[in-house]
């Protein structure tokens, strides 16, 4: 491309980074890096009564901790600013002039009773899709200047063009078409000087030079409106590519209110969910590399992305798939790292004081290490290891049919005898105890194991287990092996 890329991420501070803003915003990342673009975060913050506190704020820290850096935005001028709609009224402004000596636009004064009225009544009329029926389009200059002058409040709206067809070339959905006839004349302005979306944009895209659009599929048919803009400007608009929807595990449309998948990447961050692996998932949200390998890193999904391989049909958000892509990533983690994940959800479910000496820090270090394997997020050490914090363990049915074995008192007995004469508590050392047990009852395999680590885990599976027993500690181990002692 002989142009320079720039694309851009617009999210509106109305709520924090959502999970389908990610993935549009990876997706624009994505193109930008591939082609040694620019990739810009705009703030679409002109609904005002909407905007919550701290949501600009959540928007640019979520993005920076999955790795989405961005070039240009609030905190980082590169020249086309500023980056808040709310600071570019003034140009709006003088777009909106021009449209409207140009004849292009006008004011309606249409109080809201009377376009419900018109709507209702051509609801009644049997039209599915009612439109403005444009009656201000047609006021005098003298008419305009009679209703402003008694202080009458007006929208700016666009003459839509008749007759016309709307097309364009979509990088997803390849040629799409609208005409002109489905569309009314549409506010452009809103009554207290607002410009809407579909006007802003457009200004913002053209001044800010934006070359491609990534954006979600129900921006489609905000698309003909744009390109109307564009053309009473002389404009050329930028290339559009209308992103699937995302779907959830039934085939529904992601809705904010489906509690069943976790929503915002905030919440991601604090359950402890590795920022690369939740960039690895969202860039195969609708996207696909060739072969069948899953695992990427930032840099390979950069080189690899190609909008060729957008997907057409909706993307599901698959929970499994990310715990586990997310417990292949904790499977490779530096340790430090690891514990810094995982620490502290086991101080908040008060397992661990604040405040540990460096026996206690490294006790809870050695016992992350232990679930690494296991462990598919960070806060999901509390589940883990809650065997390590209980007073008492209470036996299920699969445990209790472990120890009903013949074999179990006794190996549960020489076990008990070994652990009260070893004078060493490590891994080693126990270890060597299990093997001095097997040798003694001639027990070994499941017969062996199963009876100790269901008597001092209350556990049939779980992590290495002479580890798992060091971590517990021999007065613990004692305790739980002596009521299994006759």
């Amino acid at each position: 491309m002989t142009q320079e890329v720039r694309v851009r991420y617009a999210p509106s501070p109305t709520g924090h980074l959502h999970i389908g803003g990610a993935r549009t915003a990876l997706f624009n990342y994505l193109f930008a890096r591939h082609h040694h673009g620019k990739f810009i975060v705009r703030i679409e913050d002109t609904d005002i009564e909407r905007n919550v506190e701290g949501g600009e704020q959540s928007q640019l820290e979520n993005l920076k901790w999955l790795g989405i850096e961005y070039d240009e935005s609030v905190d980082k001028d590169g020249g086309y600013g500023p980056y808040r709609q709310t600071e570019r009224l003034h140009i709006y402004r003088q777009y909106t002039n021009e449209l409207l000596e140009k004849g292009y636009a006008y004011k309606c004064f249409c109080t809201p009773e009377e376009l419900e009225q018109e709507r209702e009544a051509q609801k009644a009329a049997g039209i599915a899709a009612p439109q403005y029926s444009g009656k201000c389009r047609h006021l005098t200059p003298e008419q305009v200047q009679q209703l402003e002058s008694e202080g009458k409040p007006y929208t700016i709206r666009l003459k839509v063009p008749e007759g016309k067809v709307y097309e364009f070339e979509d990088m997803v959905r390849g040629r799409v078409s609208f005409e002109s006839k489905d569309i009314g004349d549409w506010v452009i302005v809103k009554a207290n000087g607002i410009p809407t979306y579909n006007f802003a944009v457009v200004i913002d895209d053209h001044l800010m030079k934006i070359t491609h659009v990534f954006r979600g599929e129900e921006h489609l048919s905000n698309t003909p409106k744009q390109l109307m803009v564009y053309e009473y400007f002389g404009w050329k608009p930028p290339k559009y590519a209308h992103l699937t929807l995302i779907v959830n595990e039934n085939r529904k449309k992601l809705s904010k209110r489906d509690e069943s998948i976790i929503q915002f990447v905030s919440q991601y961050k604090e359950l402890g969910y590795l920022p690369e692996a939740m960039f690895n998932f969202f860039a195969l949200l609708g996207w696909s590399p060739e072969g069948e390998e899953e695992i990427f890193t930032k840099e390979e999904l950069i080189r690899m992305f190609d909008v060729s391989r957008l997907s057409k049909s909706p993307s599901m958000f698959d929970k499994q798939k990310l715990t586990w892509m997310n417990n292949q990533y904790i499977k490779k983690l530096d340790l430090d790292r690891l514990v810094e994940l995982s620490l502290p959800h086991l101080i908040r479910a008060g397992r661990l004081p604040e405040q540990m000496t460096d026996e206690q820090k490294q006790w809870a270090r050695d016992l992350i290490a232990l679930y690494q394997e296991q462990m598919s997020y960070g806060a999901e050490i509390v589940e883990l290891s809650e065997l390590f914090f209980k007073q008492e363990i209470e036996y299920d049915e699969e445990a209790k049919a472990v120890l009903a074995g013949e074999q179990v008192p006794n190996v549960l007995k020489a076990f008990y005898e070994q652990m009260e004469q070893l004078a060493t508590f490590d891994s080693d050392h126990i270890k060597a105890a299990i093997k001095a047990v097997q040798k003694e009852t001639g027990q070994k395999g499941k017969n062996l194991f199963m009876p100790i680590r269901v008597a001092v885990t209350g556990q049939t599976h779980g992590p290495e287990l002479p580890e798992a027993i060091r971590l517990l500690g021999k007065e613990a181990v004692l305790s739980r092996l002596v009521k299994f002692i006759r």
